[in-house]
């Protein structure tokens, strides 16, 4: 592979705010009494229970079953007792309550069997595959695709496996840190996706903010004399982690609009990622924890701990030092693609990298008209129009956004960032995305629906004229009966 570094169109350089929550090693957060696990944490189909209220269920033990293809299961990240089964509130920008296994904790952490492949190598990637999805892994790092179906080429050779270890995004270290103290656990879960996939090679892309990660890779790929993986350090510039982003910088290759990047003969995946791997395939562990940054001006002591999925934030706030009752926002995810949370009482999930808590908020700007000064053209990082963008989203004429390639927006926020007229451009763009696939999943609706009725129609049609040909049959037959019989009178 050649080392020559490109760079991306647009981006911006902002203040990290990392030093604040790496100054101690990571704690695991304290064991909850309940812990409330959301049926949809993951990208697709939500997840369908298998347990029961009054069940006791072991640590690791799965308690919903993926539902369909694009889907992942859930499992008991403690041991305890299911005591309900129904909605609660849930992370999501809605605000909305979802269904939710509540489990109370008994303390005792009994695991269930678990069956861990020691030589992955012997193991079809196929089998592999099926590992990593019963063990509930999702994407660590963005919204939490399924991570058993970028594993799978469908065909397509693979050439390069990227591991993204860029974190670009402010006040987030959880990847940071687990690659710190936890290098060797990436490495082997990199071999894992590499036999899965056939990659012959791979690259580790790391801002180069982070030399204590680094060094901690390079260490552990001595260690373990493994050849094959490069890790290169990328100039640090949000957002250097989008994974489109990420691929042109290490690889000068374009992933083509509406296109994936295996269609380019690469696959992207995160460090977190890749050390849940290792932990299902050669340990049998689910997934059922991942490490977390607690950070902000609200939290007294900034950290990671690794925690429980199910643990509400605010036992994780309270951990840091911080009062809940007294942070004034209260984020999911980093400052320019995170989102609120309405109440922190809600529940971490696999998407839940950060907790951003805020106090002494500075009240909002106003949003002001457009003033065309394109600004947010030059900070775009995927070379859209975010102006042209924006005037289509808002009148609601969704088919031309659409012709300015709307889907190829990453939602990084970097066009809000520079607006001066404050105009909360990356909500216009998730309002025309929500509205064109509402409108796409009614018209299939109404597809399906007047397919039913055609072929409805054309079967009464068809009885119809079976009847119609049973009749003239019968009456045919009577008239032959008939007929000598007429004759003979005559």
């Amino acid at each position: 592979m050649s080392g020559k570094l490109r760079r991306f169109p647009g981006g911006l350089h902002l203040d990290g705010h990392k030093t604040e929550s790496t100054q101690c090693a990571v704690q695991r957060a304290r064991l909850p009494r309940r812990l409330i696990l959301p049926l949809h944490q993951h990208i697709g189909a939500e997840a369908k229970s298998v347990v029961m209220a009054g069940e006791r269920v072991l640590k690791g033990q799965m308690i919903a079953r993926a539902e369909g293809y694009v889907s992942a299961p859930v499992h008991a990240p403690s041991s305890g007792t299911v005591v309900e089964i129904g909605d609660r509130p849930v992370p999501h920008p809605s605000g909305l309550s979802a269904p939710c296994i509540v489990i109370e904790t008994d303390g005792t952490e009994q695991w269930c069997e678990r069956h861990p492949v020691q030589d992955y190598i012997t193991q079809d990637p196929s089998h592999l595959r099926n590992l990593i999805r019963e063990a509930g892994i999702v994407g660590l790092g963005g919204a939490g695709f399924p991570s058993f179906i970028k594993l799978n080429p469908l065909g397509k050779t693979v050439d390069t496996l990227i591991l993204n270890a860029a974190e670009c995004e402010p006040y987030i270290t959880c990847d940071d840190m687990l690659m710190r103290e936890r290098a060797a656990e990436i490495i082997h879960g990199i071999q894992i996706m590499r036999h899965a996939l056939h990659a012959a090679h791979c690259i580790i892309g790391i801002e180069d903010n982070k030399p204590e990660a680094r060094a901690a890779l390079v260490r552990a790929l001595q260690e373990l004399h493994i050849d094959g993986i490069q890790v290169t350090q990328v100039p640090t510039r949000y957002p250097a982690g989008g994974e489109k982003q990420l691929i042109h910088v290490l690889t000068g290759k374009e992933v083509p609009s509406n296109g994936l990047p295996v269609h380019i003969g690469i696959v992207c995946h995160n460090v977190a990622t890749a050390a849940a791997i290792y932990r299902a395939v050669q340990h049998g562990e689910p997934l059922i924890s991942r490490y977390v940054t607690v950070t902000g001006s609200g939290v007294p002591e900034p950290r990671n701990l690794e925690v429980l999925f199910g643990t509400p934030m605010a036992e994780l706030l309270e951990q840091c030092g911080a009062d809940p009752a007294s942070v004034e926002r209260l984020v999911m995810g980093g400052p320019m693609m995170g989102f609120g949370v309405h109440m922190p009482g809600v529940p971490v999930v696999k998407t839940t990298n950060c907790l951003l808590a805020d106090r002494h908020l500075p009240a909002a700007p106003a949003a002001m008209p457009c003033i065309r000064c394109g600004a947010c053209a030059e900070a775009c990082p995927a070379n859209l129009l975010p102006q042209q963008l924006y005037w289509h989203a808002h009148a609601g004429e969704f088919d031309k956004a659409q012709n300015y390639n709307l889907f190829d927006c990453i939602e990084c926020g970097c066009c809000a960032a520079v607006c001066p007229s404050h105009i909360p451009l990356v909500q216009y763009y998730r309002y025309a995305k929500g509205e064109i696939w509402t409108r796409e999943r009614e018209k299939q609706k109404a597809d399906v629906a007047r397919e039913r009725h055609e072929f409805r129609l054309a079967r009464l049609a068809q009885d119809k004229a079976e009847r119609e040909a049973r009749h003239a049959q019968k009456k045919a037959e009577l008239a032959g009966k008939t007929a000598p019989h007429e004759t003979t009178s005559h």
